[in-house]
């Protein structure tokens, strides 16, 4: 429902706007880039989609590879301790648990397609402890949050969207995307606890929480004693190394454990597939009403316009043209994903805004519509505090992703 408004907000302007140019400025070109845009933005949307299959078909088979070898199971081994404390109103022995970390583990290794459905399933279990059906229970909106805030170890799709648009290093926005989303995360789960006052102090919570931000704090104070070519280089060497290990680590525990790898990697593969044929309409839809909005000239007035508030309050403004894709993220997945390509397109996929966007999409997931899928599954009507906690956490990524931005490339 919000992408469709999207939509047709993105045409009405962008019609409204070539108007007001042809009436009051003369520009009698301005409708004849309007339909120029439809063209090539439905081109080019073809163009990525197709260009995406082999990347993505190679991805999904190694990610299938990992959930078979056990790699969501191990790591929910490692995080179950702290969700048995972040949700003390759930009975000790509810199913839900299990369903709440193997959810998020997913979510952390990229496996939308398997974690979408273990969350449903933690909702419904979680609901049937769920004194008031259509309110949301403290539980619940502690997972929606944590889901919102979108924490990811492996970020495949913005990997495969930045290789097939000519990034040099595709996975140069590994580690910044990791810092952004950690950050994301940890806001997110601050301000739940705190508005449903849960310890924070307890010995384990304590531990997960300083124990990781105790690294992310030294990760990031070693790169800020490195100047920017020495940062580019143990970045890139980083990032490479470590998704590298993680895939050997998937195909080994997969042997350990018996698992037909080449059988795994083929059926993951398939998906991968399928997916990248599915996403033709959606991305042609989505790249064609931002084409538009851009060539009426509504884009560049509404970032000239952000832009000038910055300057007024004497910040830089090199990451206000990736912005609309920070914006669009709680609204849209399918819509930010078409503003970090639009973005990648006008700007380079290497440009500073090219890196930023992809780090905004990877900084947090998609608010609104977690919340709509997740609650309306469900039947939950009264969300309570999570929308607003939702949002606390978005701006806590989106400020960390320029943070990392300029930490890592500007």
């Amino acid at each position: 429902m919000v992408l469709n408004y999207i939509w047709i907000f993105f045409f009405l302007i962008a019609f409204a706007t070539a108007v007001v140019k042809s009436l009051a400025f003369g520009d009698t070109e301005v409708f004849g880039a309007l339909v120029k845009a439809t063209f090539d933005s439905s081109r080019t949307g073809f163009e990525i989609s197709l260009g995406l299959t082999g990347i993505l078909t190679l991805w999904m088979g190694l990610m299938k590879i990992g959930e078979r070898g056990g790699a969501v199971e191990a790591l929910s081994w490692v995080i179950r301790p702290l969700f048995r404390r972040l949700f003390p109103e759930l009975p000790a022995n509810s199913p839900a648990y299990s369903s709440i970390t193997m959810n998020i583990a997913a979510n952390m290794l990229g496996l939308d397609n398997a974690a979408t459905p273990i969350g449903l399933r933690a909702m419904q279990q979680m609901q049937e402890s769920n004194p008031r059906k259509e309110t949301a229970s403290n539980a619940q909106i502690m997972f929606l949050v944590l889901n919102t805030s979108g924490l990811t170890i492996v970020p495949v799709s913005i990997m495969v969207y930045r290789a097939q648009l000519g990034a040099a290093n595709p996975a140069d926005i590994f580690i910044p995307i990791l810092l952004a989303t950690y950050f994301s995360t940890l806001a997110g789960l601050i301000v739940v606890a705190l508005w449903q006052k849960i310890n924070l102090f307890n010995r384990v919570i304590l531990g997960y929480l300083l124990g990781g931000t105790a690294l992310i704090g030294l990760a990031i104070w070693y790169f800020s004693t490195l100047d920017k070519e020495r940062i580019a280089t143990l970045s890139n060497i980083a990032s490479s190394v470590i998704l590298f290990s993680i895939i050997i680590s998937f195909i080994t525990m997969a042997f350990i454990r018996k698992v037909h790898v080449y059988n795994a990697f083929i059926e993951g593969a398939k998906s991968g597939f399928s997916t990248a044929v599915k996403i033709i309409p959606y991305l042609i839809a989505i790249l064609v009403a931002i084409g538009v909005f851009r060539a009426s000239g509504a884009m560049d007035a509404l970032l000239d316009g952000i832009r000038w508030v910055v300057e007024a309050l004497g910040g830089r403004t090199d990451f206000v043209e990736a912005l609309p894709t920070a914006l669009m993220k709680p609204l849209s997945g399918s819509g930010a994903r078409g503003m970090m390509v639009e973005t990648m397109q006008t700007c380079g996929a290497d440009s500073f805004a090219g890196r930023l966007s992809s780090i905004f999409q990877g900084a947090t997931d998609t608010t609104f519509y977690i919340i709509a899928v997740y609650f309306g599954a469900v039947g939950i009507k009264n969300t309570r505090h999570a929308i607003p906690c939702g949002l606390i956490a978005d701006l806590a990524g989106i400020l960390a992703a320029i943070a990392m931005a300029y930490l890592f490339f500007a």
